[in-house]
């Protein structure tokens, strides 16, 4: 049995809070560490705790609605709860959704990739609270990714031209904190004085993976239905950009990439004769059932991982990224990508990178853009700016 507790767990075996009327920002992804059947709101109201009002991220509640589909208000059938959302007609929460609440908790499972769009849920929660005087509690969980600083991939976040639901402030890609530490160093950054409160998870080392937990991966949206598409979205979402299919609609959403007229072996091999580190690539075809190219045999790329810890998720997208443009160059093109926080889909590259002018150097030589890669993947002071936030100290 793993010795891995969730944030929830340890306030399930906490004293009653004095708070009367609780508000819960979650998903149907949230679960309880002992009993994984269990959700989390479930296991509040059976403990006694007064929740009156639920609050939903991307997805829905139930965290299965298609990506950037916008969500409206409802009703919990498990709990009986209204249910607000926060991925729609409003991405905050309004003075009047906080107003009777005596304490907001967020327990959102996160993946550790900047522009997965639940931490920015929790960036627009936390400055609510601390606009409207409402406390917040972030029950916190294990990034799946791990902990790692060392692991952390660039770039920061350009906020003045690049700023939006994908990310709001200049962190990495592949930040490598908790959603609780994230809250934690928002609230300082930002200065916005929040009474907020996090309850680590236990039994977590900061280097360690998911798998290293022991225990079950939960899908946490529609497209990371695994670890392993956890692991590789931070770079192969990039490719989300373009006319390129990610696997959606597939068994493996961001573990392929391909389209009808990819040369999938030489562009394997270009990416194996690079000899990144924990990664290999393998010539496959598949079918996916969305769009871009939906319904379409598509010859593609399957990365698998063997060494999570070397694995550089953002370096080996935009390599790969690189060899499609160098390799296909009539083929190629960039792609708008329309969602409810972007309705015209433009600049979606940009907002995932987080910088501009990349495309002009994906779009040089080859060999070229890979010795520019490290520049473009550094953290530059990460480490030393978040240490006063962590929560798990590096063993």
């Amino acid at each position: 049995m793993s010795r891995v507790r969730f944030g929830i767990d340890e306030m399930l075996a906490a004293p009653r809070l004095a708070a009367r009327r609780l508000g819960l920002v979650t998903n149907d992804a949230a679960r309880t560490a002992p009993d994984p059947g269990v959700r989390s709101r479930v296991a509040l109201q059976q403990a006694g705790f007064p929740l009156v009002r639920l609050f939903a991220p991307e997805h829905g509640l139930g965290a299965m609605a298609a990506d950037g589909a916008a969500i409206r208000d409802g009703f919990d059938a498990l709990t009986g709860l209204p249910v607000v959302s926060l991925y729609g007609e409003r991405m905050k929460p309004s003075r009047a959704s906080l107003a009777d609440l005596d304490l907001v908790l967020f327990d959102v499972p996160d993946i550790g990739a900047r522009f997965y769009t639940y931490i920015w849920t929790l960036w627009h929660v936390l400055e609510a609270c601390a606009e409207f005087g409402r406390p917040l509690l972030v029950l916190d969980r294990p990034n799946p990714l791990s902990g790692d600083l060392c692991a952390a991939e660039g770039p920061l976040l350009d906020t003045e031209k690049c700023a939006s639901f994908l990310g709001r402030a200049n962190i990495p890609i592949r930040h490598s904190l908790t959603v609780g530490e994230l809250a934690s160093l928002w609230n300082r950054e930002q200065q916005w004085g929040a009474d907020l409160r996090v309850i680590p998870c236990t039994g977590w080392k900061r280097e360690q993976p998911w798998p290293e937990t022991g225990l079950p991966f939960l899908p946490t949206s529609p497209a990371i239905p695994s670890y392993e598409s956890a692991l590789l979205y931070p770079g192969l979402c990039l490719l989300e950009a373009t006319n390129l299919s990610v696997g959606r609609g597939t068994d493996l959403p961001f573990q392929i990439v391909g389209a009808p007229w990819l040369n999938a072996a030489q562009l394997a091999g270009k990416l194996n004769a690079v000899r990144l580190p924990g990664v290999v690539g393998e010539p496959v075809e598949f079918v996916p059932d969305q769009n871009p190219c939906c319904g379409a045999r598509c010859q593609g790329v399957q990365l698998h991982v063997t060494d999570s810890r070397s694995f550089r998720p953002v370096k080996t997208g935009l390599l790969l990224l690189a060899s499609v443009i160098h390799t296909h160059r009539a083929e190629f093109r960039w792609a708008h990508y329309p969602t409810a926080a972007n309705p015209t889909g433009v600049h979606h590259f940009e907002r995932l990178l987080g910088r501009t002018g990349i495309q002009d150097l994906l779009q040089d030589v080859l060999h070229d853009v890979a010795s520019q890669l490290e520049q473009v993947t550094a953290v530059e002071d990460w480490r030393e700016r978040v240490q006063h936030a962590l929560l798990y100290p590096p063993t």
